[in-house]
């Protein structure tokens, strides 16, 4: 089942370098990056920064989309990622499944895949849990 989210989940940052989000669902997110020049390191490999900002949008807007209703939003808190294989060209696939889900925080599973479906990085999410500012 797909969630409705109260708020634009591709806004500044993520607009950028380009993040498209295909799905979120209870404890799933899906989304993908089409590679760019932009996006490369000088030796034409993506940027590792690429992944951990997918990785850490997918999570965070995955545990907000479940803790706002609640009054509550999400931010990351930390932010692991291994590189495994270099993408140069195509799309960068991601997927996001929450591991934890506690009142505080929440700890996420990203796997990202280049287009022959073969992992590239992998990511560790904390997102941190807090009521939603009050005021202006």
């Amino acid at each position: 089942m797909s969630l409705e989210l109260p708020f634009e989940p591709t806004l500044g940052f993520d607009r950028v370098y380009g993040l498209e989000i295909d799905d979120i669902a209870e404890g799933l997110v899906r989304g993908r990056v089409r590679v760019r020049d932009d996006l490369k390191q000088p030796g034409g490999l993506v940027h590792g920064g690429v992944y951990a900002a997918i990785s850490e949008s997918l999570a965070t807007n995955g545990t907000a989309a479940m803790v706002f209703a609640a009054g509550n939003t999400a931010m990351g808190l930390s932010n692991q990622t291994s590189f495994l294989r270099p993408v140069t060209a195509g799309s960068i696939t991601a997927v996001a499944r929450a591991r934890h889900r506690g009142r505080t925080t929440w700890v996420w599973e990203v796997e990202l895949t280049d287009d022959g479906g073969r992992l590239c990085a992998l990511t560790r999410v904390t997102v941190a849990v807090r009521p939603l500012p009050t005021g202006g």
